[in-house]
């Protein structure tokens, strides 16, 4: 039991940091519009609730998406955080809602990564867990990554929107259109 609860965790943790480009990415975008450490962990936070919800009813099979639209959405998603940081200069109060619908597609793309590791039924509930605190894992390390080489230098300088959100969200919203053309075509 506790060896499928490690298993899932390393997993949930891996599926971030180093494989998951397009997730950092996001995690990225949604920390450059509001550098408060405590407000991105929140966004992620919500993220991961609702990414919970869909990976747990997709991965049991209550849920069946269409792989190649899932993954498409998910990268709009990222070109979504990326044009908000570039046209917004804070947080919405829709911001929450929105993420939380975004951890809800995302969720159906983890989900795959569960299949393709075959969880199995006796430990679901464990290796769900593990896996979702393995995620939440890996964000929070983009988030202090992000924080300590972007955001506590540059952040409270008057050029930070000009030097720093907008070339890095522009080169987000750039990967994240190219990965959901080349998705939607798989």
């Amino acid at each position: 039991m506790i060896t499928e609860f490690v298993k899932y965790l390393f997993l949930g943790f891996t599926h971030v940091i180093p494989l998951g480009y397009d997730h950092i990415l996001f995690i990225i975008s949604l920390y450059l519009l509001d550098s408060k450490i405590k407000s991105t962990i929140t966004q992620c936070s919500i993220f991961t609730l609702a990414h919970s919800i869909s990976l747990g009813l997709t991965t049991y099979g209550l849920i069946v998406p269409k792989s190649n639209l899932v993954e498409s959405i998910i990268a709009l998603s990222i070109v979504y955080t990326a044009i908000e940081n570039i046209v917004k200069t804070k947080l919405s109060k829709w911001r929450l809602i929105i993420i939380f619908f975004f951890g809800l597609i995302h969720g159906m793309g983890f989900a795959s990564a569960l299949k393709d590791a075959g969880i199995t039924q006796n430990y679901f509930i464990q290796s769900l867990l593990g896996f979702n605190l393995g995620v939440e894992m890996g964000q929070i390390l983009v988030i202090l990554i992000t924080y300590l080489v972007l955001v506590r230098s540059f952040a409270y300088k008057a050029s930070y929107q000009e030097k720093i959100v907008y070339p890095i969200s522009s080169i987000i919203a750039c990967f994240g259109l190219f990965w959901a053309i080349i998705r939607f075509m798989a």
